[in-house]
């Protein structure tokens, strides 16, 4: 059984900073990809943040300069570091793992985010 959480979400105004954490766990198999993904309320999910293949950080153009992706494949773990918070990224957080064994997708559970104004 796969479990993928994710944590760190919260209340924030605008300019302050979250980290959120995702964790991947059960028989995921030792080769994935993490990415995170948004969705705010009355809109689609969107993808925020991942990797390339050679392991170079990519983001949506609204988040810029503005969060970093991490991860620790070894441990299946990922961060998104937010600053600069604006409202327009309040939103549900996801954290997706594509498992390269399973050939699937995983999903977390989401983790809100609130920035106010």
């Amino acid at each position: 059984q796969v479990q993928v959480v994710e944590s760190g979400g919260g209340v924030v105004q605008a300019g302050g900073s979250l980290r959120l954490s995702c964790a991947a766990s059960g028989s995921i198999g030792s080769m994935n990809v993490m990415r995170w993904y948004r969705q705010a309320p009355g809109n689609e999910r969107e993808w925020v943040a991942g990797f390339t293949s050679t392991g170079t950080t990519v983001y949506t153009d609204s988040v810029k300069g503005r969060f970093t992706i991490s991860r620790d494949s070894a441990k299946n773990t990922a961060t998104l570091q937010m600053n600069n918070l604006k409202p327009e990224d309040t939103a549900v957080y996801y954290c997706n793992v594509y498992s390269i064994q399973k050939g699937r997708d995983y999903w977390g559970q989401g983790t809100h985010v609130t920035v106010s104004s």
